[in-house]
């Protein structure tokens, strides 16, 4: 019941309120781990409101911030449940031109508690920004989302300047976002087309391993 409360208070974007009753349930000895899943699929259903125009672009970015500040609370009960080794590490973004970046956040949220190593850069993200934190940060992989269909050619971008560089075989490119397909991945070149956030860890491995 409890953690029916603190989905309607993210869903609601009462920030302080989420991260209030997150902690107390955390105290309480909730498992963190479940609290997780709950989010992802309260994000989901945002995420569903708002393609069905039920909700607007203000009510999904009071949401996104509820769900970071709960996340906030929860990152050290999820550092102790996992002690995990690091699987993989990837920059991940939102391309530039792009300010919807709520889907992009389920992802690194669920990568994140699916042990690999996420460094967001946030929205807006030149196609450069990407190339350069990959380098700084080691990562494995370069995440691209893109959520309109005049900022896809940002992920190809990504990929050529990857190529003049001749680095392109250093990085992983994996790309998403509504308007995104496997069709659009195989014609960029991407590595990876990733339709849906809770795939998204699966999938990442599987790339790592092959």
């Amino acid at each position: 019941m409890a953690l029916e409360e603190l989905s309607k208070l993210v869903e609601d974007g009462e920030t302080e309120d989420a991260q209030e009753l997150a902690g107390k349930l955390l105290k309480d000895g909730a498992d963190p781990l479940e609290m997780i899943a709950e989010m992802t699929r309260t994000m989901a259903r945002v995420g569903d409101l708002f393609s069905k125009l039920e909700i607007f672009l203000p009510e999904i970015m009071l949401a996104g911030e509820a769900l970071s500040g709960v996340v906030a609370v929860m990152t050290p009960y999820l550092d102790a449940v996992g002690g995990q080794e690091v699987k993989g590490k990837i920059v991940i973004g939102v391309v530039k031109g792009d300010l919807h970046e709520i889907g992009k956040n389920i992802v690194k949220l669920i990568l994140e508690t699916n042990g690999f190593e996420v460094k967001d850069l946030g929205y807006n993200v030149d196609p450069l920004t990407f190339i350069k934190e990959a380098e700084a940060m080691g990562a494995d992989f370069i995440g691209a989302s893109s959520l309109m269909t005049t900022t896809m050619p940002r992920q190809k971008e990504i990929i050529e300047i990857l190529k003049s560089k001749g680095i392109r075989d250093q990085y992983k490119v994996v790309i998403g976002g509504a308007p995104t397909s496997q069709m659009w991945a195989d014609q960029i070149g991407a590595d990876l087309y990733c339709q849906e956030a809770k795939s998204a860890p699966e999938l990442l491995a599987n790339l790592m391993s092959s």
